[in-house]
């Protein structure tokens, strides 16, 4: 007999879930409804996502633009840990992406209603202390309660301090698989997302594209063996993705590509980019957007476009 508490996978509903795969029933991730994004991304509630990149190529400024897309479609709220960012400089990015012009265009009653919507939509934490894993997903979890959030940014891994207590013991490879299994934990019982945004290794930026390539000389977009901390983060993740910028170069500086490295359910959409094909987003005049095969996504005169996105 087997001791209470081990908990097994009850086999009807092992059955229902194979024939829910089979009979494509199975609920997928959330669209943007633009088809070479979706084809590849989706918001999945419940999934621990990791997001590697080199320092200063705007991972940030990419994510909190793709997590507004999410929250224009579907209404997904936010709470957002940046340790590197100021609450203010994040509201101003979401106010001048929903807008489409600099605050310093706008009129105080519009910043002011966009900050309400804001704050219907997204919490930042104000990171004036030192934060641990574990301080951070207990405040997450106090949060949740009067604040049902859908998606929780964690931004950067390397910001959070070392918990000494786990560490004791234990080597730093073990302590980040212990985080990782924490962080997919509180996903799964909480039913929110983890977008964890991690730096690559400094050795990842000496990996250049060789003499022959279009970037020749120029960084390598990181894989997911690069990320600080080696391949387990990628291996526990549910999906991976990188987000690269060629920042030197000339003429292309402006764009920002998304690679997906992995989709863990393939079933529920989504899947790798092409080695090659990145989701290419072009910097917007003033840095208060991005374009997609040159359609401005959010503020586009294509009436289908603004359809799609309504406010």
């Amino acid at each position: 007999m087997l001791p209470f508490f081990f908990m097994l996978a009850e086999i009807n509903n092992l059955k229902q879930n194979i024939l829910d795969i089979k009979y494509g029933r199975v609920k997928e991730g959330l669209k943007i409804d633009v088809p070479e994004i979706d084809e590849h991304l989706r918001f999945k509630q419940g999934n621990f996502n990791i997001i590697i990149g080199h320092a200063n190529v705007g991972k940030t400024t990419v994510i909190i633009y793709m997590m507004l897309l999410y929250t224009i479609k579907h209404k997904i709220k936010w709470l957002i840990f940046s340790a590197e960012n100021t609450p203010q400089s994040i509201a101003r990015k979401i106010i001048e992406f929903k807008s489409g012009k600099p605050i310093t265009k706008m009129t105080d009653n519009e910043i002011q209603e966009n900050l309400e919507w804001i704050n219907e939509y997204f919490k930042i934490i104000d990171v004036s202390d030192a934060y641990t894993y574990k301080k951070l997903l207990d405040e997450a979890k106090l949060v949740k309660k009067d604040f049902d959030y859908h998606g929780l940014l964690i931004d950067p891994y390397n910001s959070l301090n070392k918990d000494r207590n786990l560490l004791r013991g234990i080597n730093s490879h073990e302590y980040d698989y212990e985080v990782a299994s924490e962080f997919r934990l509180f996903c799964k019982n909480n039913k929110v997302s983890i977008w964890l945004n991690t730096h690559a290794v400094t050795d990842a930026l000496r990996k250049t594209h060789i003499r022959e390539h279009p970037y020749a000389g120029l960084p390598l977009p990181p894989s997911m063996a690069d990320v600080e901390g080696g391949g387990k983060w990628g291996n526990r993740a549910d999906d991976v993705f990188t987000i690269h910028r060629y920042t030197q170069h000339p003429s292309e500086w402006m764009y920002s590509d998304i690679h997906v490295r992995k989709v863990k359910e393939v079933e529920t959409g989504g899947r790798p980019t092409p080695i090659e094909e990145p989701i290419r987003l072009k910097m917007v005049r003033n840095n208060v957007g991005f374009e997609f095969l040159g359609v401005d996504i959010l503020h586009s005169n294509n009436t289908n476009v603004k359809e799609l996105l309504k406010f």
